[in-house]
């Protein structure tokens, strides 16, 4: 399975919410629901950080 081959819990394709990166203002959508107050990151920020 590739990256976006992943199915949720329901054997669909995974749902997926717009939401605008913490770190560089770009729109980005994510594979969970954005909550109020946490920091949300692009997948070039998300990978920055890790390191």
């Amino acid at each position: 399975m590739g990256f976006g081959e992943r199915r949720g819990n329901f054997g669909g394709p995974r749902e997926m919410h717009k939401a605008v990166c913490s770190e560089c203002g770009k729109e980005c959508e994510v594979p969970f629901k954005p909550t109020e107050g946490k920091p949300v990151f692009c997948r070039d920020c998300f990978q920055k950080r890790k390191r």
